[in-house]
């Protein structure tokens, strides 16, 4: 059995245990003061934006004694840092950044007191290059300015472990990768600033389907790297297929998927926990609605977390829903 299976179950009897004490002494929600969470979410106008403000508004509107506080940030790697200080309860990121924080491994120092709520959707790796342009290839970006995803975003991380697996990130026949947010790098490739785009979000993400109205661009293909990141980093990369239509394709796009989780601190209560999932469940059609087409939110799906483990609340809630 591996550490994080011995985690995940410790996890769950710890909540299970809570769940069973909290019905023998016939605890309820209640009348109560409202408990406010603060939402590391992303930068404005970006996909963890809109979900953060949709579950604001979903709780709000649930009459549950929560109130979630979306906060802007930079998304995943700041967001995670802000979860390890307290600066906010929750957190979105994405599942390699999450698991790179729970085992200490760069850029954190040391392992940070995170735990999962749900696997909420699949992010979708985007490499874009004006379809008019020499690169055709991701080989093919040597030496050339790369927009890398703004500075502590999850675009980041899987921008530069691409280019480490296919042999750009070092050396003369590097590329130059640039930390830009996902309007500066629309912009940036629009203005052919640099000669290729990075985003990791969901299908189809509003911000570059205005760019494929505006400029011709091709999608470079990204599944054959799946192998190589799944040996370095493990299996939070997956093969996925950014379908046909979408940005105008006329074929789909192999190319790399990263879980997104909802994230709490430890020491989040578990009834607060158990109040906000119920939420989430109730409401991931809307949730999902302005962050990803066609994406369904199941409790098998939602509880794949890998080396995050599950905050006892979170496991309470799916003991006592779905068995």
């Amino acid at each position: 059995m591996t550490s994080a299976e011995v985690s995940r179950r410790r996890a769950m009897g710890a909540g299970f245990r809570a769940f069973a004490g909290a019905l023998a002494a016939g605890c309820s929600a209640g009348p109560g003061p409202v408990r406010r969470l603060r939402l590391a979410t992303g930068p404005e106008g970006g996909p963890y934006n809109a979900f953060g403000k949709a579950l604001a508004q979903a709780v709000a509107a649930s009459g549950s004694r929560l109130e979630i506080v979306p906060v802007s940030t930079a998304a995943s790697v700041n967001n995670l840092r802000k979860l390890d200080d307290g600066s906010v309860e929750l957190a979105l990121a994405m599942a390699d950044a999450a698991e790179d924080a729970v085992l200490g491994r760069e850029p954190f120092p040391r392992p940070a007191a995170v735990t999962a709520l749900a696997r909420v959707y699949v992010n979708y790796t985007h490499l874009l290059v004006p379809a008019t342009g020499p690169v055709s290839s991701v080989r093919q970006l040597a030496g050339r300015p790369v927009a890398a995803g703004a500075a502590g975003s999850g675009v980041q991380v899987v921008a530069g472990r691409v280019l480490r697996a296919a042999g750009l990130s070092t050396g003369p026949s590097s590329a130059a990768p640039r930390q830009l947010s996902l309007a500066a790098s629309v912009s940036a490739l629009r203005e052919g600033a640099v000669d290729a785009l990075f985003w990791s979000g969901g299908v189809p993400t509003p911000a570059l389907s205005g760019l494929a109205r505006e400029l011709p661009v091709r999608f470079l293909p990204l599944d054959g790297y799946v192998g190589a990141l799944r040996e370095r980093h493990g299996p939070v990369y997956t093969a996925v297929t950014i379908p046909a239509a979408v940005y105008g394709l006329t074929e789909p796009v192999g190319t790399i998927g990263v879980g997104n989780y909802l994230l709490a601190r430890d020491d989040v209560p578990d009834d607060a926990v158990r109040e906000l999932l119920q939420v989430v469940f109730d409401r991931w059609r809307d949730l999902l609605r302005e962050v990803t087409a066609g994406a369904r939110l199941e409790p098998r799906f939602a509880i794949s977390t890998g080396q995050v483990p599950l905050h006892p609340g979170a496991v309470a809630h799916y003991r006592s829903v779905y068995g």
